[in-house]
């Protein structure tokens, strides 16, 4: 939400310094995300003068330069050489000293220095339309009025608009202060309790509303009462549509919105002052003189503003006259009805419609517009006139025209205050201070409460229609902590810690994996478990579980695997400069049958990309690889007390090459490095590695294990190496498993320490060095027994895998 500092000043009944309003809207929940100055020209003319020609002459190096002699109220005359070609001695013109920063048009800003151009000494500059950012002219010198005086500053001129702009963070249920009255409400409100004064915002005065004739009577039907709870409607004859008053354009330029026209402008300003959306008709347009909301049949076609055919859903509201559609209720307008530079008959409409439904609309047809953005929050029902003779009045100051009905106001089924009630023991309860009565009675009448009952331990309090979301004593308590100050929460001398699930063993076990990884320099992340269906196949599309109300069209599945929203985080830092990247998350992936059966499996995933450690004296860089991280899954199943792992390559998506991870028989997860094409579809150019391990099957395995302690070995493990000449194909987890079968009980580990492959080793050969050790817990093992065991482990590698014994 962007607020002006000068429109909310309008409405505030004091004058309240920028940064204590900035703090003040961020201690009442509305946290100022973002606080910059705006000027409706940039750089506000600053250090620009006006200057008058007093001489040119042709540059002798140069055709089409020229040398001008430009008195800006110094003592001495500034040389200044000039390329345009409508410069002429005796012109009022804009001048840029040497000194000055111009901001253009289009382009970077640019500060005037001392130069030469083709030998010739300049001054300063003698600027165009486009380069002191007025506009996109360039075909020329900006000529100024000659009865300005040399010397004086532009922007006394030409009037610069400088305000101060605030981006609020504002959470969903604060429809009251999606407006520049309701944060004025809610600052004068803080004001009231914190400087001890009595304040109210100043609201606009609608009493000069009148009916000049009854030209233009336009009736009003409601069919869904439901759909729409209040409809209200005048009309306003002999406008003319054209241009904005600057003031206007302004005040909409400031928050970011793009002047369109007198009509529409109002009723956009009209919106961003009071919260409530307003839609302008062509009466012209309106067939039957009559105005229906109703919905129409399933599949009726309609054209909207922006000139694309809609196919209706039977649940649109919409509102139509007496032969079709003229607009989506809430939503969007039609093309047929819009206000055009041709109309000269308005009736202007400002409605209360089911939030839900105008949310569903929007959704359901793409359409997010600001409309449907307040209304599916909840608009203030109570000021839908109000509003109204708000936008006539204004159009009649500024677009000319006669009110020219009498005020159309349905209203069937009046909606009735809500009453809530808060007793002051919940009240501390929930907020941790003690409230005088009196203080909150005073902080809720300032917000607009209507006190009911003011009990000794009750307080009963008529909730105002500006605050749609209050419904509960707790959304009283926010409100009274809201207006104290959340900065003045009371910090306990004791905070209560509910104690962890005594069996809550998937707790346990990602605490003790995440401190690991922690631990080994690696950052947890956390994705959104929703993502872009475009990353996917159709194939892989096939059983996902699709959104239906999507907050965009980039975000419309559940992610059906956790490698696309974590390549999201890596492209991200990667694309500034964070490249050494270890990481980890814990998340979960979705999928259906589509018979309304939905399934989620939990994962562990692991990251690695770039460098694993960096260059020092000691030792050279390190990069990241598929060995690496393996390594790192091999820990993670070791602390879990699972079996050794074992790599079994497989053809899997987005991989290339990948492997399933076993655990003994069991599969618990993939690994391998990021295909190219995954990769390019995020622009990554460093080499990714992913571990995804499942979690639920990790669970599974980890809590069968058993728990047993015994004495650690009285004895030393004796060591021995062997290098083996095996056949390029052959993989190290068939010599481990080889080594398994030969079924040697004093084998306590073996380690591969080495690996080469040369062509002098033979055709299709590579040399595989392993470490082995053995441990007789009850004595020391002679050099015999080793050298038995050492042979029986020869015979069955040679055996298994071809293996031949290196002895050089």
């Amino acid at each position: 939400m962007t607020i002006s500092y000068n429109w909310l000043s309008d409405y505030l009944p004091v004058s309240v310094d920028p940064e204590r309003l900035s703090r003040i809207l961020t201690s009442i929940g509305l946290e100022v995300e973002n606080m910059e100055p705006y000027e409706s020209i940039k750089g506000g003319l600053k250090g620009l003068v006006v200057g008058k020609v007093r001489s040119c002459e042709r540059h002798p190096n140069a055709d089409k330069l020229t040398l001008t002699k430009v008195d800006i109220g110094g003592e001495a005359l500034l040389s200044i050489v000039c390329g345009a070609p409508n410069v002429a001695p005796g012109q009022t013109v804009v001048v840029a000293p040497v000194g000055t920063t111009i901001y253009p048009f289009s382009g970077d800003p640019l500060t005037m220095k001392l130069a030469k151009i083709r030998g010739e000494e300049s001054q300063g500059m003698i600027c165009a339309e486009d380069e002191i950012g007025l506009g996109p002219d360039h075909g020329g010198i900006l000529l100024l009025p000659d009865t300005l005086k040399a010397g004086t500053p532009v922007n006394q001129h030409i009037q610069v608009y400088t305000d101060i702009i605030y981006e609020i963070g504002l959470t969903p249920n604060r429809m009251d202060a999606m407006s520049h009255m309701g944060v004025a409400r809610d600052v004068a409100a803080y004001l009231t309790h914190h400087d001890k004064k009595e304040l109210r915002i100043k609201t606009i005065s609608v009493n000069s509303f009148k009916v000049q004739e009854q030209s233009l009577q336009i009736e009003v039907e409601i069919k869904d009462p439901v759909a729409c709870q209040r409809y209200a409607g005048v009309s306003i004859s002999g406008i003319k549509v054209a241009e904005s008053p600057q003031w206007l354009k302004d005040r909409l330029l400031a928050i970011g919105l793009r002047p369109i026209n007198n009509i529409v402008d109002i009723t956009n300003y009209v919106m961003h002052e009071t919260g409530q959306p307003l839609h302008a008709f062509n009466a012209a347009a309106i067939k039957g003189g009559k105005i229906i909301v109703q919905q129409l049949p399933e599949g009726t076609p309609f054209i909207t503003l922006d000139e694309k055919e809609r196919r209706l859903h039977a649940d649109d509201l919409m509102i139509c006259d007496a032969a079709e559609g003229l607009c989506i209720a809430g939503v969007f307008g039609g093309i047929g009805s819009g206000v055009t530079n041709e109309t000269t008959q308005l009736f202007l409409e400002s409605a209360w419609f089911n939030p839900s439904m105008i949310r569903k609309t929007s959704f359901r047809h793409g359409l997010r517009t600001d409309a449907a953005g307040r209304f599916e929050k909840g608009v203030d029902i109570s000021q839908t006139v109000y509003v109204l003779k708000r936008a006539a009045l204004l159009i009649r100051e500024i677009a000319g025209g006669v009110i020219a009905s009498d005020i159309v106001d349905i209203y069937p089924n009046q909606e009735e205050k809500k009453q809530v009630a808060i007793k002051y023991h919940y009240l501390k309860k929930l907020s941790g201070k003690n409230y005088h009565p009196d203080t909150v009675k005073k902080i809720l009448e300032a917000l607009g409460f209507e006190v009911l009952k003011d009990g000794i331990d009750e307080l009963r309090v008529c909730v105002p229609f500006s605050k749609p979301d209050i419904s509960i004593p707790a959304d009283i308590v926010e409100e009274i902590i809201r207006i104290d100050g959340l900065d003045n929460i009371e910090i306990p001398q004791a905070i209560t810690i509910t104690p962890s699930v005594e069996n809550d063993v998937d707790g346990k076990l990602r605490e003790k994996l995440a401190q690991y990884l922690a631990g080994a320099g690696f950052r947890e992340i956390l994705t959104n478990s929703i993502t872009n269906s475009a990353y996917y196949t159709e194939e892989q599309l096939q059983g996902t579980v699709k959104m239906l109300n999507n907050l965009s069209a980039e975000l419309n599945i559940l992610r059906p695997s956790m490698m696309e929203t974590a390549l999201e985080v890596i492209s991200y830092n990667l694309n500034r400069k964070n490249d050494q990247l270890r990481l980890f998350e814990f998340g979960k992936t979705y999928s259906t049958t589509g018979l309304g059966e939905y399934q989620e499996e939990n994962h562990c995933c692991v990251y690695l990309s770039g460098l694993y450690t960096e260059a020092s004296w000691r030792q050279p860089a390190q990069q990241a690889d598929l060995y690496l991280l393996k390594g790192v899954a091999a820990k993670l199943a070791a602390a879990l007390g699972l079996p050794t792992l074992k790599l079994e390559e497989a053809a899997l998506t987005g991989f290339q090459p990948g492997f399933n991870l076993l655990a003994g028989k069991e599969k618990i997860g993939v690994i391998g490095q990021v295909s190219k094409s995954k990769m390019a579809q995020f622009d990554l150019k460093q080499a990714v590695y992913l571990a995804d391990l499942n979690w639920n099957t990790l669970v599974k395995l980890a809590t069968k294990n058993k728990l047993s302690f015994r004495e650690l070995p009285r004895q030393i493990a004796v060591e021995r190496d062997l290098a083996l000449l095996v056949n390029r194909t052959v993989a190290y987890s068939s010599i481990e498993s080889a080594i398994k079968k030969a079924g040697v009980q004093k084998l306590s580990g073996t380690r591969l320490f080495d690996l080469f492959e040369s062509d002098k080793l033979g055709t299709d050969k590579k040399s595989v060095a392993v470490n082995f050790s053995f441990l007789d817990e009850e004595k020391t093992m002679t050099d015999k027994e080793i050298d038995a065991l050492m042979q029986k482990l020869i015979q069955t590698l040679e055996k298994e895998i071809g293996a031949e014994i290196r002895t050089s």
